[in-house]
């Protein structure tokens, strides 16, 4: 069943009109929340609850099972689902989920009035608009400040997903992107063997979320293995970083090549779109984060020829706050919301 933790419920009339509920998907979980927005644009939450996807037949079974938990929400029909993937036709098209997501199916079984699908770097971002002080840590010391500009957003989790968010005539933009589904590009000699490994393990195509992702950790570990000559072992995220804080040589080296290739691909990320500050968002890089300095992430995120003055300008940070998916589709609403109330003013 569901696991995760609940805010004390402070529940609205069942018949509010500006009620949402809003359900962040990703392939290991589901969080789902039932959210408030004011009249002012404050956004309040009343409920949040973390499921483990592959617990449960399908986001229908979650949505129910939150509500009959929190039936003082039932009332509310307006939906916005932020999920990994794209949509093509009526389905998401997600290779790290463990059920299909047809849009149809799911109007149909969760009853809303209203039922949105946004991208889930997509929510993330517009959810890193509206964080306070404590929801970040800072991975890059003396650079705090961001100048005015695009935002990067980076989610290493299951997969690997990136946005990018730009206010654009007073409101925010967010252009989500598939970046794990690009070809991952070696920075060292280290890297080029693990890449022909991969290749031998009969990846034609290596994406870089097939090493930077929590099956990308397991696959940089496996990788070190053999080229060790060590047999496969099985191991998770949290084992091999595990293992790395006990001096694990093979572990270690596994968790500061992760760190590594992040630091590089949110330099290459930021010199593509002009980014002027980054977040990473995801539930693996908050667990390594006291490792992240004894890696190779600065030099690497830093290390991109003419453009060097430009990023030791830029701030990055690490979400800690696990709302920020529910959050941001609340921003991503308000938005729309107003959006239409402008147009039906005209």
């Amino acid at each position: 069943m569901g696991t995760g933790m609940t805010q004390p419920t402070k529940a609205p009339p069942a018949s509010e009109q500006n009620g949402l509920i809003a359900a962040d998907i990703g392939g290991t979980n589901a969080r789902v929340a039932a959210l408030r927005i004011d009249a002012d644009g404050g956004i309040e939450v009343f409920a949040w609850q973390r499921y483990l996807c592959a617990d449960h037949a399908g986001l229908d079974e979650i949505l129910r099972l939150f509500l009959s938990r929190h039936p003082e929400f039932a009332a509310i029909d307006r939906m916005v689902i932020a999920s990994a993937g794209v949509v093509l036709a009526d389905e998401v098209i997600n290779s790290h989920l463990p059920w299909r997501m047809s849009l149809s199916g799911l109007r149909e079984r969760v009853q809303q009035r209203e039922l949105h699908l946004i991208n889930d770097l997509e929510a993330a971002a517009f959810g890193t608009a509206c964080l306070g002080p404590d929801d970040s840590q800072l991975l890059t010391p003396g650079v705090e400040a961001a100048r005015p500009g695009p935002v990067l957003v980076i989610g290493p989790g299951t997969g690997l997903g990136a946005a990018i968010r730009i206010w654009h005539e007073g409101a925010m933009i967010v252009l989500p992107t598939e970046v794990g589904m690009t070809a991952f590009a070696p920075g060292s000699e280290r890297e080029i063997e693990l890449l022909r490994w991969m290749r031998q393990q009969g990846h034609a195509h290596v994406a870089t979320e097939q090493l930077l992702s929590g099956p990308g950790l397991e696959n940089i570990h496996r990788g070190l293995r053999a080229l060790a000559g060590l047999p496969p072992e099985p191991s998770t995220p949290a084992a091999i970083s595990a293992a790395a804080r006990a001096q694990d040589a093979i572990a270690r080296e596994a968790v500061l090549t992760f760190c590594t290739l992040l630091g590089s691909v949110i330099g290459d990320l930021a010199v593509i779109s002009g980014a002027r500050s980054a977040f990473i968002a995801g539930g693996i890089v908050p667990r390594l984060i006291d490792l992240v300095p004894e890696s190779a992430f600065s030099e690497r995120l830093l290390g991109k020829g003419t453009m060097r003055p430009v990023l030791e300008q830029m701030p990055v940070r690490v979400v800690l706050n696990e709302r920020l998916g529910a959050l941001g589709a609340a921003v991503w609403y308000r938005q729309v919301c107003a959006r239409q109330s402008a147009h039906r003013s005209r």
